[in-house]
Formats: C-alpha cells, sequence, structure tokens
C-alpha cells in the first residue's frame, strides 16, 4: 500500500465502495486522514460501516469540513446527469479526484507511462509492462488495470508507474504528469458519460496535456481523429511527438510493413521482430498495440533487442483474445472484452470458419459495422438482451441459433465446428455488448466461457493461454 499523506489531519470522503474505493480509505487513513465514505448501494454501504468504516452523514452540511472527495469513476459527476453530490461539492470548490491521482502525487520521484484509447488499452499497458519487467526495470502496473492504484508498490526514483487510464479516470487526476503518454485510437463509445463526442475526445486528450520532460506523445494515427491531434501536438512544439501505425510507414515513429515491427525512432529505421511469429498477439490491432509498447519502451531507454525479447516472451493477456484451448481442429477464444462492435471487429479480422458467441447488452449501433466479415462466420450463437436485434441484422447472412445462456451456446458452438471439421475452426466468444444482463462483468462472462469449455472438453484445459501478463 502507499499511505497518502496529503490530508493527514483533514476530512476526506470516498465516494463509491469498491475495490478501488476501499483501498484508497485505507491508504488515506494510513496516512493520518479523517476518512467517511459513502456508497448509494445502501448493503455496500452497510458493509463498509460493519467493516469500521463512518458513513457520511445526510443533510446539506454533510460536507462541512471536507478537503476532497475521492470520487469513484463509475458515478457520473457531468453526464447525463451529475450525481447530487457531485454538483454539491462543486458548489463548495471541493476537489473530485480519483485514487490514481493520489498516487501520483503520493509517488513523484517515480517515473510515470500513461495509455488511453477507446480499444487495446489495457493489452497495450500490459505488454509495455511486461516489456519494462523481462528487461529488469522496477515497474509496476495498474490504474484501470488491475489492482487498485494505491496498492501498487511505492517505487520512487527509478521505477515505472505503467497505468492505464480510462476517459472517465482522466477527468479526476489533476496531478497526471507522465513522461510518456500514449493514445491508441479514438472511436465512439461512453458518449452519454462526457455528453457527446466532443467531450470524449477531449477526455482523452487530457492525456497529454500536464506531461513533464521529455514529454514524449505516442499516438496513433490510423483514425482521423488521433491523426489531427497528433499533428495539433507537432505544432504546439512541447512534446515529442511519436506516430504508430500498421498501415503506413512513420518516419520518427513505430509502424508495421507487411507484418514486420519497425522502429524509426532513430535516424535510420530498424526492425525489431516479425509480429507474424507471435500467436499471443493476433491481428493489426494487436499489432497496433506492439506497437505503442514499443514507442514507449524506446521512450524509456530499452533497446531493441531487449523489446524483441520481451515480445517473445508475452503470454497474453485474459479475456482478450485469449487462447483457451484447443483440441482437434478447432480452437476456442475467450475475447469476452470485446464490449462493442469495433472490439468484435478485431477478432473477427482474425480468424476464419467462426462459430461466433455474441449478444449481452448492446452499444450504440448495433453489429451493422460488422456485415463485411459475416462470410467468416460459419454460424452465430446468440445471448443476452440484444439476442433478437443481433438476429435480424444477421438473418439471411448468417445462420443463427439463440439461447438462454452462455453455456448451451459454448456446448452447441464447440460440438458443430468439430463436427464440421472445418480448417481453422475457432469458437470465438466475442460478445460486441456489455454483460450486465447475465454477469457481473465482462471477467466473470469470461471465466464462465473459460470454465464451460473445459469442463466440456478437460483436454483443452492442458492448452491454455498460461497466466495474464
Amino acid at each position: 500500500m502507499v499511505p497518502v499523506l496529503r490530508f493527514a489531519g483533514e476530512r476526506v470522503l470516498v465516494m463509491g465502495l469498491g475495490k478501488s474505493g476501499l483501498s484508497a480509505a485505507a491508504a488515506l487513513r494510513a496516512g493520518g486522514a479523517q476518512v467517511i465514505v459513502w456508497d448509494d448501494n445502501t448493503a455496500t454501504r452497510s458493509a463498509a460501516v460493519a467493516q469500521g468504516w463512518t458513513a457520511m452523514a445526510s443533510g446539506e452540511r454533510a460536507l462541512d469540513g471536507v478537503k476532497a472527495i475521492i470520487w469513484s469513476p463509475g458515478v457520473p459527476h457531468t453526464h447525463p446527469k451529475p450525481h447530487p453530490l457531485a454538483v454539491q461539492a462543486r458548489a463548495a470548490n471541493i476537489p473530485l479526484v480519483c485514487d490514481v491521482d493520489l498516487l501520483l502525487e503520493a509517488q513523484p520521484d517515480a517515473a510515470v507511462v500513461a495509455i488511453t484509447g477507446t480499444n487495446g488499452k489495457s493489452t497495450t499497458t500490459a505488454l509495455t509492462a511486461h516489456l519494462f519487467k523481462h528487461a529488469g526495470r522496477k515497474c509496476a502496473v495498474g490504474g484501470n488495470l488491475g489492482i487498485p492504484a494505491l496498492e501498487l508498490d511505492p517505487l520512487g526514483l527509478g521505477g515505472i508507474y505503467v497505468l492505464e487510464l480510462s476517459s472517465y479516470q482522466l477527468e479526476l487526476v489533476p496531478h497526471l504528469a507522465a513522461e510518456t503518454s500514449a493514445l491508441l485510437n479514438i472511436t465512439p463509445d461512453h458518449l452519454d458519460r462526457h455528453g457527446g463526442m466532443d467531450g470524449y475526445i477531449s477526455a482523452k486528450r487530457r492525456i497529454f496535456d500536464t506531461q513533464r520532460i521529455p514529454r514524449t506523445a505516442v499516438i496513433g494515427i490510423d483514425d482521423p481523429i488521433c491523426a489531427a491531434m497528433a499533428a495539433e501536438l507537432k505544432r504546439d512544439g512541447l512534446h515529442k511527438v511519436t506516430p504508430i501505425s500498421v498501415n503506413v510507414a512513420t518516419p520518427g515513429g513505430v509502424y508495421v510493413d507487411r507484418g514486420q515491427l519497425i522502429d524509426a525512432t532513430d535516424t535510420r529505421p530498424a526492425k525489431i521482430i516479425d509480429l507474424r511469429e507471435l500467436p499471443r498477439l493476433p491481428g493489426l490491432h494487436n499489432w497496433q498495440n506492439a506497437a505503442a509498447a514499443t514507442a514507449i519502451a524506446r521512450s524509456q531507454g530499452l533497446s531493441g533487442m531487449e523489446i524483441a525479447a520481451g515480445l517473445r516472451t508475452f503470454g497474453g493477456l485474459a479475456h482478450r483474445q485469449e487462447l483457451i484451448g484447443q483440441i482437434a481442429n478447432a480452437s476456442f477464444i475467450n475475447d469476452s472484452k470485446a464490449t462493442n462492435a469495433d472490439a468484435t471487429e478485431k477478432a473477427l479480422a482474425c480468424y476464419r470458419n467462426i462459430y461466433w458467441i455474441a449478444g449481452g447488452v448492446a452499444k450504440e449501433g448495433g453489429i451493422d459495422s460488422l456485415k463485411p466479415y459475416f462470410p467468416r462466420i460459419k454460424h452465430a450463437f446468440l445471448i443476452g438482451d440484444a439476442a433478437d436485434d443481433f438476429a435480424d441484422t444477421l438473418e439471411g447472412h448468417v445462420p443463427i441459433t439463440l439461447y438462454e445462456d452462455l453455456e448451451s451456446a459454448v456446448e452447441e458452438a464447440g460440438e458443430m465446428a468439430l463436427n464440421d471439421k472445418l480448417p481453422g475452426a475457432t469458437v470465438l466468444l466475442s460478445p460486441a455488448c456489455a454483460s450486465f444482463d447475465m454477469f457481473k462483468n465482462f471477467e466473470e462472462r469470461g471465466e464462465a466461457f473459460r470454465a464451460e469449455v473445459h469442463a466440456l472438453w478437460p483436454q483443452t484445459n492442458a492448452q491454455t493461454n498460461g497466466s495474464a501478463a
């Protein structure tokens, strides 16, 4: 744990009592703060009180004496409608910050790498941390990925925090000052929470606003929004922009040319590795992740040889095109993290003869954008609230079956893939939906898929992806 000393002797409110909220409360108390807590969920709040925490009193004067609110990023504080407590706090000039901000303020001597993007940020974060650790660098990884920020080890001078930051978190980290910040891509997502696309872009743009020297800005240029932002950052003269691409050569950046990962950050482009040799990083989207991680690692002094060695030993990340196992002609892929069509598109582009399990709570736009990939899909197995709407989109293009639960869909998909005996058959859980109609989160959904595959075909258990890096 990293104790938070800034608020010693002062009153601080922790709003939202999930893992990160309770971790922040403990770190604040360890630093001498007077901590009060709140959660709108009565059961969660009561459980915290039973553990010895003091709940915030109700009434107009509930925030009297409060110096700051440690705000759960998942609770709306602006759009679509601000939480009443956020309105009250802003009227009283009480700052809202998240636990990541407390970590950054408590550990000012450590280097910071910050990573965001609509898709791919978790894999890039894990891969970047793996590269540092494999090269012997003192590193801790967290933020929106892994353990709560304040439960990371205190690193101090010579250490590197590699932080995945969501758009929600970027609105709550005023002390963010990363030497290297990375933005992978931007496509529409979370628009209700940011008041529209402009607000979402603005939230992502914050990752570059308060960088410290050398102010390296690693940014994907394969979508027009990020390409325009890269040009803007170059013009401001404050940032050292390192562009990344899987589509075009990028002088001064890192790019992929016919599967070859090329480092052009020095005067002469140099090949790092053939990405086609890395089965744990399939597809153009993972090649973009590898390019970003390489650019970040180079900005922090790693050599091309160190990066290549790290890429070869990366075990992949759970629930992101994770290979659960193989049997006969069929592979079982857990891509439960694909909660929107853009993420599912990346998976569909990687495989052929796909037995696709999809559905849940659909995001805006549905799956119309996936039509170019329908010829790859041999059968669709649909679950959850979105099943009927997805069936309407797929009708006439892909054979479909609807199921009441994930387990039935897995069994039917696996049996069909094995019986059809098509080469390269892939049973793919890539839902293009949130999980909340049937599961607590995408992790629980992915674990249910894994458990069912291993229960039905035990021989796949010996062929799993290994531990997630």
